[in-house]
C-alpha cells in the first residue's frame, strides 16, 4: 500500500543572504517521503517565506492532509493543491523519485551520468559593498560567464558604481550581466532607473517593480531600454487564459520559471509553451531548495535544451544540506558520475 510521510527540515545560511525584502539566516523546507513495497520517493516542499503563495496559514494542515489522501494519486492532487504550488510540485517530484530506477535520478539524461554540464549564472548576494565585490571577483575566478545581481536595498549610486567598476573590469562582450530587484522600485522611479542601469550593457533585469497594475506595467515593458524578465508576476496564476493575459498585456522579454514557486514541471512547461508561442524568451531557476529539490529542477532543466544560462547555482549556501553529488564547476553546475548521496535523514 502506498504510503506518505512529511518532515520539517530547516536549512541554515553559511552567512546572512540579503535580498531587497529581506536578509535570511535561515529557511525552512518540508520533504515529502512515499514508499510503497521496497520503493521510496523524496520530493521537495521548498516554501520561501514572505514570496510564496504557500506562506500561509494552513501549509502544514494541507501537507498532512496531502499525506493522507495520497492514494489520490499525483493528477488529481495537483487539482486540489493549486493554491500551494511548493506541496503541488513536492508531491509531482516525490511520484517522479518513486517511479524512477534510482531515487534521486528523476530525468535520466547525459546530464545525470556526469557527461555534461549546465551553464549557470554565478548570484551576487546583497551585502556591503566589499561584501558584493568579493562575490564577483570569485565568481570571475571561478569560470563564470554570466552574473546575476541582486539590486535594490542598497543605496542606488552605491549600486550603479559596483556596476561601473565591474564593467571597467569585464566588458559585456566578455561577461553577460543579469540584475534582480525583486520588486524594489516604486513606479514612478522605475524607468529613469532602469535607463541609468542599461549604461552598464545589462542582459535583462528581473520584477524591477512589484506585481500590479497591468496598464503601467505594459507601459513599463514597451519602454524600458533593458529587457524585463517576469518571476514574482508568474505566482497564483494557473490557468491558460490568465498566463496568456499576462503575457498578451505585459509583453515582457523574458520569463523566469521557479518551479518551486509556480507549481512544479507541469506547470513550468504550460509557461513555456504560453512564452514561445509568443517569441518570449524564458529561462529556469531554482528558488533556495536544498540539494534535493535543486537536484530534480537542473535534471529537468537540461532536457529542456534552453541554451541560456540557467539559475541553478544556490546549492552551496547552506552549512546542513543533503550532502549530494553536485557540483559548480567552471561556471557550470554538473554531476560527479558514481559521486554519492548521503539520504540518512529519510531512513524509518
Amino acid at each position: 500500500m502506498l504510503e506518505a510521510t512529511y518532515r520539517t527540515y530547516k536549512l541554515r545560511f553559511k552567512r546572512p543572504a540579503g535580498t531587497a525584502r529581506a536578509v535570511l539566516h535561515e529557511k525552512p523546507t518540508w520533504f515529502i517521503i512515499l514508499r510503497h513495497g521496497g520503493k521510496r520517493g523524496i520530493g521537495e516542499c521548498g516554501l520561501f517565506p514572505g514570496l510564496s503563495v504557500d506562506d500561509r496559514q494552513g501549509f502544514e494542515e494541507k501537507l498532512r492532509w496531502t499525506c493522507e489522501n495520497i492514494q489520490l494519486g499525483p493528477d488529481r492532487l495537483a487539482g486540489a493543491l493549486l493554491d500551494f504550488p511548493a506541496i503541488r510540485f513536492g508531491v509531482e517530484m516525490a511520484f517522479k523519485s518513486m517511479a524512477a530506477e534510482r531515487e534521486m535520478e528523476l530525468f535520466p539524461s547525459s546530464f545525470t551520468r556526469g557527461r555534461a554540464a549546465i551553464p549557470i549564472n554565478g548570484l551576487v548576494w546583497m551585502g556591503d559593498v566589499d561584501f558584493m565585490r568579493a562575490q564577483i571577483r570569485a565568481h570571475i575566478e571561478r569560470g563564470f560567464s554570466c552574473i546575476k545581481m541582486k539590486v535594490g536595498a542598497l543605496d542606488f549610486d552605491v549600486e550603479c558604481e559596483i556596476l561601473r567598476e565591474l564593467r571597467q573590469w569585464f566588458p559585456a562582450r566578455n561577461l553577460a550581466l543579469r540584475l534582480d530587484a525583486n520588486g524594489a522600485f516604486p513606479f514612478r522611479e522605475a524607468l529613469e532607473k532602469l535607463e541609468t542601469l542599461s549604461r552598464f550593457e545589462v542582459h535583462s533585469i528581473e520584477q524591477p517593480v512589484v506585481p500590479g497594475d497591468y496598464a503601467q506595467w505594459a507601459e513599463l515593458c514597451a519602454r524600458t531600454p533593458i529587457p524585463i524578465a517576469l518571476d514574482e508576476s508568474l505566482i497564483g496564476l494557473h490557468a491558460e487564459a490568465e498566463q496568456a493575459a499576462l503575457l498578451d498585456t505585459l509583453k515582457p522579454q523574458y520569463i523566469v520559471l521557479k518551479p518551486t514557486l509556480i507549481g512544479g514541471f507541469a506547470a513550468a512547461a504550460q509557461w513555456i509553451r504560453q512564452a514561445e508561442q509568443r517569441r518570449i524568451g524564458w529561462w529556469i531557476t531554482s528558488a533556495l531548495e536544498s540539494h534535493i529539490g535543486l537536484n530534480a529542477i537542473a535534471q529537468w532543466a537540461y532536457i529542456q535544451r534552453n541554451p541560456r544560462p540557467q539559475g541553478l547555482g544556490t546549492g552551496g549556501l547552506f552549512t546542513n544540506d543533503i550532502a549530494s553529488p553536485l557540483r559548480v564547476e567552471g561556471g557550470c553546475l554538473r554531476m560527479v558520475a558514481g559521486g554519492q548521496w548521503n539520504l540518512g535523514v529519510f531512513e524509518a
